[in-house]
């Protein structure tokens, strides 16, 4: 066999297993920044400063017992987090977290780090990130329970409400890059101006950037904007009724979706994998891009445990009434300017 073929076949179970790990790291120091903040310890008792407490959680909701309600519906009741984990990996697949390597000459030929590089990279995620709704759907409304329905709804209107302004956050990018391939987004950001400002989006549609993360934490449902699975209101929201695998199932969606849309930020605002300060080896550049993609999650993290939930009203005036108008004028702000500028 083609030894580029099995590297790259390397290369995706690579990042399959790097997915399923992140969401377990990323549960680990969730639990610590939150007790940071709280000025608590958070887990320390399972190995050294309790690094195995997430393997802990695994093998714990490997054991649960597996639980359906009668009434519900079993085959979408048991597709429902298939659904929702699947579409979080397969979105993960387009985005390039390095240049082109030879894996230190084994190769004949470079092969890119990158699953899949398709030129409508930008629609695929799009598209893709859009599925993973229908698994919170699908297990609101199979559950047969009025909390799961209730916070299945509110995903559905939470998703439609932000979407817009996601896509238009999107938008401007490519009106500024020309591309819909996040490959060339990211090689049209190499270099500085003046030899010192990186030549990175973000310095040309800041708005944009702050109206695309805002769009992605609501995407992700994660908090302030956790209405889909609000304690205080609906017990779990959408997963009330399920345990063990189907749960983690879910839980695992949720984390690599926000290293997903963490990576698309990199690449469509932050350069990519290319290093700001243009001191550092291209062959390292997904190092620059792991450091990148860390700082944006901290953020996530930093952000659910300082600022309070709003209330659900409050949530789609805000999408509807701001966001979606922000989004709007910064797309046409820099659509001008590229006329204007050429």
């Amino acid at each position: 066999m083609n030894p580029a073929v099995i590297a790259h076949l390397v290369l995706i179970v690579a990042i399959f297993f790097a997915l399923q790990i992140s969401a377990a790291v990323l549960v680990y120091f969730e639990r610590k920044i939150a007790a940071r903040i709280q000025q608590r310890l958070g887990p320390y008792r399972v190995g050294p400063h309790g690094v195995l407490q997430p393997l802990a959680d695994i093998v714990k909701l490997m054991f649960k017992e597996e639980l359906r309600p009668k009434a519900a519906d079993t085959w979408l009741f048991y597709l429902a987090p298939i659904l929702s984990a699947t579409a979080a990996f397969a979105a993960f697949a387009v985005v390039p977290f390095g240049s082109e390597t030879t894996l230190f000459g084994l190769l004949d030929q470079p092969i890119r780090l990158q699953v899949a590089d398709v030129n409508v990279a930008l629609l695929v995620v799009f598209a893709i990130t859009s599925m993973g709704v229908y698994g919170i759907v699908l297990a609101g409304w199979s559950s047969n329970s009025k909390y799961s329905l209730l916070g299945g709804l509110r995903s559905a209107a939470q998703m439609i409400s932000y979407e817009l302004s996601y896509a238009l956050a999107l938008a401007a990018v490519l009106v500024l890059a020309n591309s819909l391939s996040l490959r060339e987004i990211v090689e049209h950001q190499a270099g500085h101006w003046l030899g010192v400002i990186p030549k990175w989006y973000v310095f040309l549609t800041p708005v944009g950037f702050i109206v695309y993360m805002i769009a992605g934490v609501a995407e992700t449902n994660r908090a302030p904007f956790d209405f889909p699975e609000a304690e205080q209101e609906l017990v779990a929201g959408y997963h009330t009724e399920y345990s063990s695998m189907s749960f983690a199932l879910f839980f695992l969606a949720e984390y690599v979706n926000m290293v997903t849309v963490s990576a698309v930020a990199v690449s469509l605002f932050l350069g990519g994998w290319f290093d700001p300060f243009g001191l550092t080896p291209e062959w390292l550049g997904w190092v620059w891009f792991l450091v990148k993609v860390s700082a944006l999650l901290f953020f996530y993290i930093w952000m659910r445990w300082t600022l309070p939930r709003y209330r659900y009203d409050q949530l789609m005036a805000f999408g509807w009434k701001v966001l979606l108008p922000v989004a709007t004028v910064n797309l046409l702000a820099v659509a001008g300017l590229v006329v204007w500028w050429g």
